[in-house]
């Protein structure tokens, strides 16, 4: 996981940017936001605060990394700062012409010279863009003596940023270092931000590998092992727990270890082997036999091991720790059944 700290911010340009295949506009500033101090911190707030949780990649291209063109005009603001309303302007050209599906939202597009920036310890500048594009009705009170006027507006949520991108001045021959987010992406016209307009390819860090072990896992208990063996739900949620339970506990992640721990049997750890090997070649990623566990992107992704066994209509079943504890039978009309032990009800 990276750390990053950003104090203020240089300059700010912001254009419309609508959907060019809904006749939307394309809007284009011609100077920087005249912004108070107030309105600044707000912004600041506004645009960093969703990056607690967001991605690193590096830019890409399939032919050459010069021919990515936010690699481009990055490297232009980098390199002179005081062409940020050219290149932004380029920017926004370019996310207009990157909406290629209409159902894809207008929006603002925040274009960001970030001077003085700590990544990982290292004095450096960053690029941000920011694209917000929902918007949400206010509700405006006016006070006249002793009467008051009540006004509804539309604006933005600086609550919820839609989309962004932190492009940090580290890495350059290797693409930058990027920390993105999409909050609204669902539907594959909404990959544009990732795809179409950024062009970037997940860096494969200790985040990336972990939440790739954890897709691993789970899809590896709950698909493969019912096709292949007789196992309950019982047995399916215990393995579930106990990867979890292993992805807290410790610092690295050994395959050889996990299945000795969590799957303890060896037919069961043969066939984990192979299921890894079409994972990978199916998600074309490599997987080293140990690494480094990313405690945030475990915390995250808590709820991918949630163990729910659902009997009929009638009743769910959160299993959160000790097999030993719930038993599976058939009564003598053929009725199954769960029996559950405990201690103490609350």
């Amino acid at each position: 996981m990276h750390n990053f700290i950003i104090d203020s911010f240089e300059q700010v340009m912001l254009h419309k940017v609508g959907n060019k295949l809904n006749d939307e506009p394309l809007i284009l500033s011609e100077l920087p936001l005249d912004l108070t101090e107030r309105l600044a911190e707000l912004l600041k707030s506004f645009f960093l605060k969703a990056f607690d949780k967001a991605s690193f990649y590096a830019l890409y291209h399939t032919n050459e990394l010069a021919q990515n063109e936010i690699y481009a005009y990055a490297t232009a603001i980098f390199e002179n700062p005081d062409s940020i309303k050219e290149k932004s302007q380029a920017l926004a050209r370019f996310l207009y012409d990157s909406a290629k599906h209409p159902n894809i939202k207008g929006g603002e597009l925040y274009v960001v010279y970030f001077q003085n920036v700590n990544f990982d310890g290292q004095a450096t500048s960053a690029i941000g863009l920011f694209k917000s594009e929902q918007k949400d009705t206010f509700l405006k009170i006016k006070q006249k003596e002793q009467e008051f006027e009540l006004e509804a507006d539309m604006g933005i949520n600086i609550q919820k940023l839609d989309k962004g991108c932190i492009i940090f001045n580290v890495e350059a021959e290797s693409g930058y270092q990027l920390a993105v987010i999409d909050q609204t992406n669902k539907g594959e016209e909404a990959r544009y931000w990732m795809d179409d307009f950024l062009g970037v390819m997940e860096l494969q860090d200790e985040d990336f590998k972990t939440r790739q072990v954890i897709a691993l896992c789970k899809n590896f208990i709950t698909k493969e092992v019912p096709t292949h063996f007789e196992v309950s739900k019982a047995d399916q949620a215990d393995m579930l727990n106990r990867s979890a339970k292993y992805l807290k506990e410790n610092d690295n992640f050994s395959f050889n270890d996990f299945s000795d721990e969590v799957l303890a049997q060896p037919d069961l750890a043969e066939r984990f082997a192979r299921y890894k090997e079409d994972f990978q070649q199916n998600r074309e990623i490599e997987l080293e036999d140990q690494f480094v566990i990313s405690e945030h992107v475990v915390k995250q992704q808590a709820k991918v091991f949630k163990s729910v066994i659902k009997l009929d209509k009638n009743f769910h079943i959160y299993v959160h720790g000790n097999r030993n504890l719930l038993e599976q039978g058939t009564d003598e009309n053929g009725r199954k059944f769960y029996k559950l032990y405990y201690d103490q009800e609350s």
